[in-house]
């Protein structure tokens, strides 16, 4: 085997467990996504993380995740994962055309922002439509924008493009939002911010860039457009499981199926952070995840080499 430990996914849950298994004196390797960025990185202020009163950029926390691994011996790699077997003793998996294997693995792959599934999302993507506030909020400097969602990730990102936008324009299907408290406060209170409520985007429109959407009243069914420069969607998660389909047991949203010691259907394969079946998803409880997963991780190796302390 090349690696006790090999770590699928660099956001706070693969890099925590990294961390342990590190500590732990197991040879590990984290692969880190190069195609999907995680939910953390992305995210401009993380105020609810401990330690951090004033909050931190969401980028430069996971730098110290990273860094503190790298004290530890992790060995990185950047790369997509696109297959996962049984190989021997325990798994192999696949990078582009190399392969590695390892005793356990411990998945920690994320989740990437559901679409809409509206005609014009697919076709104006990036002509105007973004899942990412963070990354394209200064873009819309003094312009007008529309945003689906009404959860903490689109009340945050709300808040953000404030920053730069004109107005922005929260379309939410009820009739108040589902967001933490402190920041629906602060969103009713930001003057920048309007709220089209009981309603949904059934349509983005625009040629080679959004011109405004279609709108639709849940409750009356009534209709109208509204004209903006640019569409935010934040209307949830999708984990990003695609490449163990098949080899481990996923839930009707297809988060991985597992215990409260991150174990999953699969012995030697543990599931830590987003992309596993869980009422709360955030960093706090990725990093708890991850530790648990790493420690799981441990005992199992150490099963297998005989050198379980019992």
């Amino acid at each position: 085997m090349d690696y006790d430990v090999i770590v699928i996914g660099g956001g706070p849950a693969g890099l925590t467990a990294a961390l342990y298994a590190g500590r732990a004196r197991l040879k590990t390797l984290i692969v880190e996504s190069f195609s999907v960025l995680g939910q953390a990185i992305i995210t401009d202020r993380i105020e609810n993380y401990p330690g951090f009163p004033e909050g931190i950029n969401g980028f430069d926390l996971v730098e110290k995740f990273k860094k503190q691994a790298e004290k530890f011996e992790v060995e990185f790699k950047t790369g997509d994962v696109s297959e996962v077997k049984k190989h021997d003793k325990g798994w192999e998996i696949k990078i582009k055309d190399k392969s590695y294997t390892a005793l356990s693995l411990i998945v920690a792959s994320g989740a990437k922002p559901k679409k809409l599934g509206v005609a014009g999302e697919e076709k104006l993507q990036g002509k105007g439509v973004s899942y990412c506030a963070t990354c394209d909020g200064a873009l819309y400097r003094d312009k007008e924008v529309v945003l689906a969602g009404g959860g903490d990730t689109a009340i945050e990102e709300a808040l953000f493009l404030t920053r730069f936008a004109a107005k922005v324009k929260v379309a939410h299907r009820r009739d108040r939002l589902r967001a933490t408290k402190i920041l629906q406060e602060r969103a009713l209170a930001n003057k920048k911010i309007e709220f089209i409520w009981e309603s949904t985007i059934t349509e983005i429109t625009g040629d080679n860039k959004v011109s405004g959407v279609k709108i639709e009243n849940v409750r009356t069914k009534e209709k109208g457009e509204v004209p903006c420069d640019g569409v935010f969607i934040f209307v949830g998660y999708s984990p990003n499981t695609d490449f163990v389909k098949g080899v481990l047991k996923l839930d009707k949203g297809g988060y991985i199926a597992g215990d409260d010691n991150m174990k999953t259907s699969e012995k030697g394969i543990f599931a830590c952070g987003d992309c596993r079946g869980k009422l709360l998803r955030q960093v706090v409880t990725a990093c708890g995840d991850g530790a648990v997963a790493a420690f799981s991780a441990q005992q199992y190796v150490e099963e297998l080499k005989g050198v379980a302390y019992k």
